[in-house]
């Protein structure tokens, strides 16, 4: 039986003094295909703006818009409906010499993408040492499947999970060092080391609905998700949760895929202006048949605990503006 979700992602940025343009994409509409359907979507921007769209070169939805006139603050509101249906289980490990089409996918230049150190996946010292150390890992030793399960398993048991331990441009080596971060430092982490093994990885940005003791989604205030797709033979593209160490069911609501990170950050703009920002995120996944609603007075205290960005010395000069997947 399909599960149904609504999703409310709401972002906020707010600017100590006018700025007089910000010009902003978003990746936010949840994907269309597989055992996913994205039966409604809708974007709502204050100051308001036209909003556009158009699909990237690997096929995500992106809407964009500019706002040219003085403004002190930006809101954001996108709206979604989206069905899910179950996945069949996957078998418990893949024959060893499925190993041979890894490498022909190689040899014919498949997946080429998705097989090459990216800019958030690089293959560093410190990631080499760490896919060394993964028991049943280091090498092909096992199957492709039992392999991708004992780095999800080894990135889980040895990394803690601390929201706001890293940055939005962290490279991968600040989590490999103090080992802790969030989802998007374990998705990094997990796709470079499984490909330099050859296995072709993409990272995937969505939302996962909150878990109860008879699985099934609740109300809660959760932020964006983020987890690894894998390219196994017989199978296609496998996703794996890193952060809770499962592979991904009807709880994972998928809304972009990329090489990493840097291809799809839920927000990417500018803004001209001498001032200093900060940013507030709130998310909502909710079954489809109940409204989502947002505790405004806690989205107001979290603009507090943001950090400001530091002030800048002229007064035409643009900034960018993103947000971290958690």
């Amino acid at each position: 039986m399909a599960t149904h979700y609504a999703i409310r992602h709401v972002t906020s940025f707010k600017y100590e003094s006018p700025i007089s343009e910000s010009v902003m994409e978003l990746r936010m509409r949840p994907a269309t295909g597989g055992l996913q359907r994205c039966l409604q979507f809708e974007v709502d921007v204050q100051p308001r703006a036209r909003v556009f769209a158009y699909r990237d070169w690997l096929g995500n939805w992106v809407h964009h818009f500019d706002t040219p006139r003085r403004h002190a603050g930006l809101e954001i509101v996108a709206r979604a409906h989206v069905e899910i249906e179950p996945p069949p289980p996957l078998e418990p490990r893949l024959p060893h010499d499925a190993w041979v089409t890894i490498d022909e996918w190689q040899e014919n230049g498949e997946h080429w993408d998705f097989r090459r150190p990216s800019q958030f996946g690089e293959w560093s010292p410190a990631l080499v040492e760490f896919a060394q150390s993964i028991d049943g890992a280091n090498g092909r030793s096992a199957d492709p499947l039992t392999t991708v399960r004992a780095v999800m398993t080894a990135i889980h048991a040895g990394f803690a999970y601390v929201p706001n331990s890293t940055r939005v441009d962290s490279p991968i080596d600040e989590a490999l060092g103090s080992r802790r971060g969030v989802c998007q430092d374990f998705s990094h982490i997990m796709l470079a080391t499984l490909r330099r093994l050859g296995l072709p990885c993409r990272y995937v940005s969505g939302y996962i609905a909150p878990q109860t003791a008879a699985d099934e989604p609740q109300p809660s205030t959760i932020a964006t998700h983020a987890w690894v797709d894998v390219m196994l033979p017989g199978l296609g593209w496998v996703g794996m949760d890193p952060t809770h160490n499962i592979e991904t069911g009807i709880r994972h609501v998928r809304v972009a895929i990329g090489r990493d990170y840097a291809d799809v950050p839920p927000t990417r703009g500018t803004f001209k202006g001498k001032t200093a920002s900060s940013l507030a995120v709130s998310v909502e996944v909710l079954p489809a048949e109940a409204l989502p609603t947002l505790d405004r007075a806690a989205l107001e205290t979290s603009w507090a605990a943001e950090a400001a960005a530091p002030s800048v010395a002229e007064d035409d000069v643009e900034k960018q503006q993103q947000q971290q997947q958690q």
